[in-house]
């Protein structure tokens, strides 16, 4: 999907949701501002706050493109900052966190996900934030929560970090190896934004019932433990690690265009595997009668026999067959065929931006998930660079003149 297109244009007359909504960020990297962009895709107008030269940290991530000015702008920054504006303001300086408050009470949210208690050093805190603005919802982010006593309150977090604490590390390593860290890329940042989303959608409903608005205090590790929710259970029925030979086979099947997932789980998966690949004596075989067999005999017997049978077969293919008989099964996808996959292409599910620089195709990053019926798809509109809007908004949040604006600029306050 091009930016600015709209898939569904019958929904436009409908609007969108948060239509209205106000969000002012002090907001870097992923988590926050994936929530910010998820907030901004649904109808609300966000304001990021960014440090006036150097910009958010996402910006200094790798690889990166060059802005129209040449400066970096860094992959984690492209793919979460969609659909907002930019203002440089200094909050270390007196006038820029002035400038802060002053807006404050002419946005509905109010978020940052700083290490917890830097906005309360700043002066900035949620007890500011409700002063000035006693309707804001102030959302704060942070790695290990801001209202609450913890052990780790003054630690930085990265999403690595409270994924390793939230046991699953652990969980998947093999014994006697190490940690495989980030897995799958950021799972606790957007893992932690979503959470924020639903609760920023709550404490809104609360205010259009009473009139106040509440702080939001979103702990990383609080989320990352409810993800990983079977650390903690199966610890409880006595399952320390993934047990080895597992009662399951979650298992990549090589086929004639590379790889397939098979994932088995249950009785009538494996015995409808079994039929498929023309091997239904594995149905009565004693070897088989428990769902650790399955593990334990899987290079013995069961993947050479599979792959024997799938070897002429495309991926798809094996999925087709598969899923007749009620099996699961699906394609492991390259990064080339993600991005040209058909179900994702009808879904409006990869967007592109056109890049400032000479680098040849577009960016490309994933589409909003959420598909209302009543409500536009797009359009998007691309990043923002750095403090591309802060006149813009600075004078009319403010009614700064432009000679205000160019002594603020002087002074490094603005950018």
């Amino acid at each position: 999907m091009k930016l600015g297109d709209i898939a569904n244009e019958e929904a436009v007359r409908f609007g969108k949701p948060l239509d209205g909504v106000r969000v002012l960020s002090a907001e870097q990297m992923q988590a926050l501002p994936f929530a910010t962009q998820l907030l901004g895709r649904l109808g609300a107008d966000v304001v990021k706050v960014e440090h006036p030269t150097r910009g958010e940290s996402g910006r200094g991530s790798t690889p990166s493109i060059a802005d129209p000015d040449g400066r970096p702008v860094g992959a984690t920054y492209l793919r979460n900052n969609f659909n907002k504006a930019s203002i440089g303001l200094d909050l270390q300086s007196e006038e820029g966190r002035d400038l802060f408050l002053r807006m404050v009470p002419n946005f509905d949210v109010v978020a940052e996900n700083f290490k917890a208690g830097t906005m309360e050093r700043l002066g900035l805190g949620s007890e500011a934030i409700a002063a000035a603005n006693p309707r804001a919802i102030v959302v704060s982010l942070s790695g290990f929560g801001n209202t609450l006593d913890s052990p780790y309150r003054s630690w930085p977090a990265y999403a690595s970090i409270v994924e390793a604490m939230s046991g699953i590390y652990d969980y998947k390593r093999i014994p006697e190896g190490r940690p495989t860290p980030n897995p799958m890329g950021a799972v606790g940042d957007i893992t932690s934004a979503l959470f924020a989303v639903i609760g920023i959608l709550a404490a809104l409903r609360h205010r259009d019932a009473t009139g106040e608005g509440q702080h939001l205090d979103i702990a990383m590790l609080d989320c990352m433990v409810a993800l990983t929710d079977l650390i903690m259970n199966f610890n409880s029925l006595g399952i320390e690690r993934e047990p080895d030979p597992a009662p399951f086979l979650i298992e990549p099947i090589r086929c004639s265009d590379g790889f397939a997932i098979l994932q088995i789980v249950r009785e009538n998966h494996f015995r409808g595997m079994a039929d498929v690949v023309g091997h239904p004596e594995w149905k009565d075989d004693p070897r088989f009668a428990e769902r650790t067999g399955w593990t334990a005999h899987l290079d013995g017997v069961l993947r050479p026999a599979i792959e024997e049978w799938c070897r002429a077969l495309t991926r798809k293919e094996f999925s087709d067959a598969m899923s007749v008989a009620g099996v699961v099964t699906g394609p492991v996808l390259t990064s080339s065929e993600v991005i040209d996959d058909p179900h994702l292409a009808a879904r409006d599910m990869v967007v592109e931006m056109d890049r400032p620089d000479d680098g040849g195709r577009p960016v490309m990053a994933p589409g909003n998930p959420i598909k209302l019926s009543k409500v536009a798809r797009g359009p998007e509109t691309r990043v923002p660079w750095l403090g591309e809007h802060t006149d813009d908004v600075l004078s009319a949040e403010l009614g700064l003149s432009d000679d205000e604006l160019a002594a603020l600029r002087a002074a490094g306050v603005i950018g």
